[in-house]
């Protein structure tokens, strides 16, 4: 039996033009993640991330802090969707920036909104997959996982793919899985067991590597 070690990335900077890079938190959360890794003296067999940059960032601080010198398998089906997108399929006005809490809670009510649509087939948002290759782009790594490994893995991806799978693995509802992924923080550790037949779930959204009081106001959620 194995253990399948999920990360949410490190903060990225929500709100900026471009939100696909960790901002300095993102980075120092991702560090501690690994040194904390390192101090549990676990050894991995693999590594899979999706392909964005923030995953990417996320995966070297890790491996910076952890001491790790092991080559990511990239696979794009842990990628996240595209929030615009889904928000935009519902709402094609152009929103203001999120800048104040009642426009941060307007933006995650239209999204909570657009991802319950598009898991229903009711829309599709532009330029992304149907719900179901989605899903299947997260499945087929779990699968890789459990056909090719028997050991520790670490999968680095985003809020959505990390919610999907915990979804599939449990089998909850469409709206369970949208509030899973609006919980997960930053840097979140979850914590599958597998064999050749199934994964099973033993952790979710845990922070470890922050259970001090130094690092209180380290933990985010965007």
């Amino acid at each position: 039996m194995g253990t399948l070690y999920l990360v949410r990335h490190g903060q990225a900077s929500f709100g900026a033009d471009d939100y696909d890079q960790l901002s300095e938190l993102g980075q120092r959360q991702s560090v501690r993640l690994g040194q904390y890794l390192a101090e549990r003296r676990l050894v991995f067999d693999a590594v899979l991330t999706g392909t964005l940059r923030r995953h990417a960032q996320t995966w070297e601080a890790i491996a910076q802090g952890a001491g790790l010198d092991l080559q990511p398998l990239l696979w794009p089906g842990l990628n996240e969707y595209d929030s615009h997108a889904v928000i935009s399929a519902i709402h094609p006005q152009p929103l203001e920036k999120p800048d104040t809490p009642e426009r941060y809670r307007h933006h995650f009510r239209l999204l909570r909104d657009g991802l319950a649509q598009w898991m229903a087939g009711v829309v599709t948002p532009k330029g992304m997959p149907e719900y179901d290759d989605f899903v299947r782009g997260i499945t087929s790594a779990l699968d890789h996982i459990r056909q090719n490994h028997s050991g520790n893995v670490l999968l680095v991806s985003s809020g959505g793919p990390i919610a999907t799978a915990v979804g599939h693995v449990l089998g909850t509802t469409p709206e369970t899985t949208i509030e899973l992924n609006m919980r997960i923080r930053n840097s979140a550790l979850s914590e599958f067991a597998f064999n050749p037949k199934r994964h099973t779930l033993q952790t979710y959204n845990t922070l470890p590597h922050l259970d001090h009081p130094d690092y209180a106001d380290w933990i985010t959620y965007a």
